[in-house]
């Protein structure tokens, strides 16, 4: 029979380990709750019969039973370009950043970000072959008014990709502009209510045990258009989160479960994804960091277990680096966080893209590496061909003892199917020393290319107009 593809997955825990997390969860929910910040968010506890003090509200197994009871495996997530439609937690998914300030690359060093960055941003994930989710905040553009960033943003996404989009934490007022610019750029009406997913968001716990106002309007608004929640708690262990990696897993879950009761009980046909994302605290300064391999022993193991214990999609913060540049440190800590998330069966990665200094600056070098990187560990877990034709007994007994296998039709039939480098170099010493050029520097060459090449927009005049009239209207 034929096989390819990753055999085995890394595994932390064994599966009694997953009920002990749940139950240690379920305990903590029932015992010890959880703060909401939001006086809505608590009342639409109490309609559901929980028990509350204040804003803390204590979540009973059974609400967590029935939640996790209309847990999806997969879902189509719809493209304004249907050809570029993904299936979550069946395709693999690269999206881009969060939260990033600066930019930078090797021509201006860094910056405060910009408008005109975050379209580069979104450009460069439209013509990339490994990036197929865009949208979300992969910089903070410093020059356009806080209130009014998310159509800003919103904008930048829409004129520059067609890719399935995300959105981000803002308040809810905000959130439903930026979903009735999809609606627009889609076709439709704003606040049109359609069955399937079409703008996404992640949302983070306010470590630990808590959830914040923004944050939950913002929920409250996705769920109740029916569109699909990312939770994603960032700890650190030491600071937000006990010093243990598996206390660090069981408050993850913890606050994962509390997010998605609440989820369920505004709308419960909204697909959620567990995103364990946190990290250990560098208890030298008392700061966050992302490189240190800790990162992997606290979330690779709930990866698995989304998909083995609750039957859902997993997506995880994986491509960081607490390198201030693209150096040798920014390579090894990038690999070491994608394979390790790519190797636990992760559906969606992201963070992965470009991000330096703990997810402080985007460098756009870096951006071009990354890529090579991604596409690296899925080749690796794309494995090997192990049917009886792969064996080559016929060719290794055709070319011999002391043959050649280079014009051999085999290896001519089959020479493209090995990895080819993007960025990365393997040259002859004499071919580099012409140029003389490190992988930094092909990839600044390669960015900038890129960005010249990419259109000027995507929309169609009609569709521009009615968002820019839209994003007045907003900003009178």
């Amino acid at each position: 029979m034929d096989k390819s593809g990753l055999f085995s997955t890394i595994h932390f825990l064994e599966e009694r380990d997953y009920d002990r997390i749940h139950q240690a969860s379920l305990k903590i929910l029932a015992d010890t709750g959880v703060v909401f910040q939001n006086d809505e968010a608590v009342e639409i506890f109490k309609k559901h019969g929980a028990k509350t003090d204040g804003r803390r509200v204590y979540i009973s197994k059974e609400m967590v039973d029935q939640a996790i009871s209309t847990l999806v495996r997969t879902y189509k997530f719809h493209a304004r370009n249907p050809k570029k439609s993904v299936i979550i937690g069946e395709d693999f998914c690269v999206q881009p950043n969060a939260g990033a300030v600066y930019i930078q690359d090797t021509d201006h060093g860094r910056r405060l970000a910009t408008i005109e960055d975050y379209g580069n941003m979104m450009r460069l994930a439209q013509a990339s072959d490994v990036i197929n989710v865009v949208g979300a905040h992969p910089l903070n553009p410093a020059d356009v008014p806080d209130q009014y960033k998310h159509l800003y943003m919103g904008y930048e996404v829409l004129k520059n990709t067609d890719k399935p989009t995300l959105g981000w934490v803002m308040t809810g007022k905000n959130a439903g502009q930026f979903l009735d610019m999809v609606d627009i750029a889609q076709g439709r009406s704003p606040g049109d209510q359609i069955d399937g997913q079409y703008v996404n968001f992640s949302v983070n716990p306010l470590s630990p045990l808590s959830w914040a106002n923004d944050t939950l309007e913002s929920m409250m608004e996705y769920c109740r258009r029916g569109q699909a929640v990312y939770l994603l708690p960032c700890i650190m262990a030491g600071l937000t989160g006990p010093m243990k990696p598996l206390g660090m897993m069981v408050l993850q879950n913890t606050e994962i479960l509390s997010g998605l009761v609440f989820c369920h009980l505004i709308n419960p046909a909204v697909p959620i994804i567990y995103t364990p994302s946190s990290s250990a605290g560098y208890m030298k300064q008392a700061t966050y960091i992302t490189g240190t391999p800790d990162m992997s022993l606290i979330n690779a193991p709930l990866l698995l277990m989304a998909h083995e214990y609750y039957h859902m999609p997993s997506r995880c913060m994986c491509g960081m680096t607490d390198a201030k540049v693209p150096d040798m440190q920014a390579g090894l800590e990038t690999m070491q966080n994608i394979m390790m998330a790519v190797f636990s069966e992760v559906d969606m990665i992201n963070e992965c893209l470009g991000v330096l200094d703990a997810i402080m600056t985007v460098s756009y070098e870096k951006h071009i590496v990354d890529e090579e990187i991604i596409k690296r560990c899925l080749y690796l877990k794309a494995g090997i061909n192990l049917s009886d034709e792969a064996l080559s007994v016929d060719v290794i007994e055709e070319v011999g003892p002391g043959g050649s296998y280079l014009t051999h039709p085999d290896t001519l039939a089959h020479f493209r199917e090995t990895f080819t480098n993007d960025i990365s170099e393997c040259e002859r010493y004499t071919d580099w020393e012409v140029e003389k050029h490190d992988i930094i520097q092909r990839a600044n060459l390669r960015y900038k290319e890129i960005l010249a090449q990419a259109p000027e927009t995507l929309l169609d005049a009609e569709t521009d107009r009615d968002l820019r009239n839209y994003m007045e209207k907003c900003m009178r």
